[in-house]
């Protein structure tokens, strides 16, 4: 190897090297200012694209700066699907809790129930899980949306029906709930009405004005 030969080998070797430990992309200028004087960047650039236009990987410039990419053929092959774990917080258990064994069940009744405020994101990420869904509109002021579990909670949590879920007394013997507590089931007279379109999107009682409205359309 010739000289020259050897000097555009090592030439080359340091750019690849630039490139690749480089923490944000190096443009030309960039690039000339790590490489010996009088070096031919734009020669250098050329010549590494062509060595890895046919690899795994493949020089490209990108917003004005040069790095490694995937060669685009191959991306399907190299994407990974992984099911990541969340812990829930302990609002959303408590919530999930109160509709597992209170549904169909009203925000303003989970909250009275827990004896705090309710996020609308906490229902908005059980939704999400698919762990809950809204049933009807409770035949109250307001007409709020009622909710309830999804089959999914049932197949999630390995029930094969609500009815097995702990009792009362179970989960007292367990110590998950206080032994003196003293729990109601609110169950109103009359079922729920049914949802009506866009209903699935809210959980906020009706205002009066569309409450008369509703009752109107239906009578």
């Amino acid at each position: 190897m010739s000289e020259n030969a050897d000097k555009h080998a090592q030439h080359l070797r340091l750019l690849e090297a630039l490139i690749f430990a480089s923490a944000v992309m190096l443009d030309e200028e960039g690039l000339a200012e790590r490489l010996p004087d009088g070096v031919d960047i734009n020669a250098l650039l050329a010549d590494l694209a062509e060595a890895y236009a046919n690899r795994g990987v493949n020089l490209v410039k990108l917003a004005g700066g040069w790095t490694f990419r995937t060669a685009p053929d191959l991306k399907d092959r190299l994407r990974i699907e992984t099911q990541v774990s969340r812990k829930l917080s302990r609002a959303a258990v408590e919530t999930l809790a109160i509709i597992a064994y209170h549904q169909p069940v009203t925000r303003a009744e989970i909250e009275a129930i827990r004896g705090v405020g309710l996020s609308k994101g906490t229902l908005d990420l059980l939704f999400e899980q698919g762990w809950i869904q809204p049933m009807g509109r409770r035949r109250a002021p307001g007409k709020p949306v009622t909710w309830g579990s999804t089959p999914y909670f049932l197949e999630h949590f390995g029930l094969a029906a609500l009815e097995d879920l702990p009792g009362f007394d179970e989960l007292k013997a367990a110590g998950l709930l206080d032994a003196n507590a003293n729990i109601t089931v609110y169950r109103p007279e009359e079922g729920d009405l049914p949802l009506e379109p866009g209903d699935e999107e809210a959980d906020e009682p009706l205002s009066d004005g569309e409450a008369t409205e509703s009752a109107t359309e239906k009578a």
